[in-house]
């Protein structure tokens, strides 16, 4: 009984460690286009299209940067909420991150 407890109080004491998503972006959409990610998670972008993309945060958030074909960006979500995001260069690429 005793090793149980302390097994229980070291399964709860240990770090949760932070889960890595991913979006691709092809064919002038992001997929998934909805993702739902912990606070503390990260997302890495990457840009499979042949023109360059942005993964931007309308809160403000996050921002890739410009994306060239076959480059990739990690973003850290640090906020709970949703934050709709889109291409900045092409508006109606749109997406949410929803996160917990």
């Amino acid at each position: 009984m005793r090793t149980m407890l302390v097994l229980a109080l070291l399964a709860l004491a240990m770090p949760a460690y932070a889960a890595n998503h991913a979006v691709q972006i092809k064919g002038m959409k992001f997929n998934p286009s909805k993702v739902s990610v912990a606070v503390g998670d990260t997302i890495t972008f990457t840009n499979a299209d042949p023109m360059t993309h942005t993964a931007t945060a309308l809160d403000g958030s996050f921002d890739t940067g410009h994306l060239a074909t076959g480059k990739s960006a990690k973003v850290k979500i640090t906020a709970a909420g949703a934050h709709p995001f889109h291409c900045a260069i092409h508006s109606s690429m749109k997406g949410t991150v929803t996160a917990k």
